[in-house]
């Protein structure tokens, strides 16, 4: 949307040029009928060939005619006209920005809407919040990442970009470089980069917000020695202004997610245990507003083994908190009775039971016996694990179960099976399912075929593994979608 001022002024402006137009006419229908009756007092003028039809035409090829000069209503028109149609770029420009949700998007579409606003085919955009806090970078439009980084070869305060990140007095309103070879006084360096780069001029425009100060700046480069007009500065800068707000609200999102990634990963295993006879790789992705998705592995008396997956039911820091405390009770109750998953299950949704009544969760707890490869496992409503090797590729079967939290009393019956040597057992929570978006039946079925591709070389490998079936279930970014599903995958890899 377009900033309530900037319309206010606009329509303003509008309005007086309206009644300025008005008044014009006004004094034009009162000057006409004087103009008439002179006309009809004056003395008849000479007759000309080919506007009087008595009077025939020469057959020598006549001068054109002069033009007849517009009249001052015809030059307020096409003002008004002319002011309609940068509202209305701008307007456009600014619904643009205002669609994108992600940071990158923003600063992308910032750099691309300026460079047309100002007429110039190059830019870069250096985002550094004053308050030098993350997230900063740099951002190039027609600029290799080599140009980039020949600019930054050139000192920061020879260049008009740099004197507006410096907030330098005399530069909220932009500086022009018209002629920067031309310029006596040129930074050698920066004489040598323009010229080997092949451009003549730019044009450097601060970013700022009322709420949280500079946060950054953009240059737009010219391959020829010029400057934006005047009404083009006007219009680069109303929309720089709009920019900067919706920027400062993405760089606060964007710290907020940061902060829930931070705080989920610290509630997460800090490493994995070495335990003789299996080799260990997790991967997790969380969500934009944090999830509830979990994994762990401890080790366990005798060089036994317990992994777990869950996920916790709801988003949000609760969530978050509750992971915590579920993972937590669960390592204890695995200390005491890991022998036995249907135990240390019972025993959890018992405790979820009580001290959060209105919580449901899903828990898989494996024991592992990696000297005699054998893996007892229960599930509370949870997606079955997946065992990969040189002659199969197939999902554990487990028995139905309900989730925690949902009966008065939860208990299924344990499944064992033998993972035979160089076969990957691979657990995962259903936000690896949901986030590609396909019917719970399809998502198995890709799962399958991500688990069952894995090339031979990398199958010895469990960080091979997860990273393989990661991509092959969510390419094009989607592992760092904004989506509402955590994604956990934890792989063992049996010697």
């Amino acid at each position: 949307m377009l900033d309530i001022g900037l319309l206010v002024r606009v329509h303003v402006d509008a309005l007086i040029v309206a009644q300025n137009y008005m008044g014009v006419c006004d004094a034009i229908r009162r000057i006409a009928p004087a103009r008439k009756l002179a006309a009809m007092s004056a003395p008849h003028l000479p007759k000309v060939a080919g506007i009087d039809p008595e009077v025939p035409v020469s057959t020598h090829t006549a001068a054109p005619l002069r033009e007849v000069p517009a009249g001052p209503g015809a030059f307020i028109q096409d003002r008004l006209a002319g002011w309609v149609s940068d509202l209305t770029t701008l307007h456009e420009l600014t619904e643009r920005l205002a669609g994108t949700t992600t940071l990158d998007a923003a600063l992308n579409e910032l750099l691309h809407a300026g460079a047309a606003l100002v007429g110039a085919r190059r830019g870069l955009l250096v985002l550094e919040p004053a308050d030098h806090g993350t997230p900063s970078t740099t951002l190039g439009l027609g600029l290799s990442h080599a140009d980039l980084g020949h600019l930054e070869t050139v000192e920061r305060g020879a260049t008009a970009l740099g004197r507006v990140l410096d907030g330098v007095p005399g530069t909220a309103d932009g500086i022009a470089s018209p002629d920067l070879l031309g310029d006596k006084d040129l930074d050698p360096r920066h004489r040598e980069v323009a010229t080997r780069l092949g451009y003549a001029a730019g044009y450097a425009l601060p970013l700022a917000s009322e709420a949280a100060g500079r946060l950054g700046g953009a240059a737009w480069l010219y391959d020829e020695p010029g400057e934006p007009s005047e009404k083009q500065r006007h219009l680069v800068g109303l929309y720089a202004r709009y920019a900067a707000e919706h920027l400062a609200r993405l760089i606060e999102l964007e710290r907020a997610r940061a902060d829930v990634a931070t705080v989920a990963e610290e509630l997460l295993p800090s490493r994995l245990p070495r335990i003789p006879g299996v080799q260990l790789a997790a991967r997790h992705r969380t969500g934009p507003r944090g999830g509830g998705d979990w994994y762990d592995a401890l080790p366990l008396p005798e060089h036994t083994l317990g992994l777990a997956v869950g996920s916790v039911g709801g988003s949000g820091p609760s969530a978050m908190a509750a992971m915590g405390r579920l993972r937590a009770s669960l390592r204890a109750y695995a200390v005491m009775e890991g022998e036995d998953p249907v135990a240390v299950l019972s025993d959890l949704e018992l405790l979820l039971r009580l001290t959060e009544p209105a919580r449901t969760a899903t828990a898989l707890f494996a024991y592992c016996e990696p000297a005699a490869r054998k893996v007892v496992l229960a599930g509370a409503g949870h997606t079955p694990p997946l065992v990969l090797g040189e002659r199969r590729c197939e999902f554990v079967e487990t028995t139905l179960s309900a989730p925690l939290g949902m009966l008065a009393c939860w208990e299924a019956p344990s499944v064992e099976f033998s993972p035979a040597p160089g076969e990957t057992v691979l657990l995962y929570t259903d936000g690896l399912l949901r986030r590609t978006g396909d019917p719970m039946d399809r998502a198995f079925a890709r799962l399958h075929s991500a688990a069952a591709s894995v090339p031979k070389a990398g199958r010895h490998d469990p960080a091979a593994v997860a990273d393989h079936v990661l991509r092959t279930m969510l390419p094009d970014g989607l592992d760092r979608a904004d989506s509402a599903e955590d994604v956990v995958i934890l792989a063992a890899h049996f010697d």
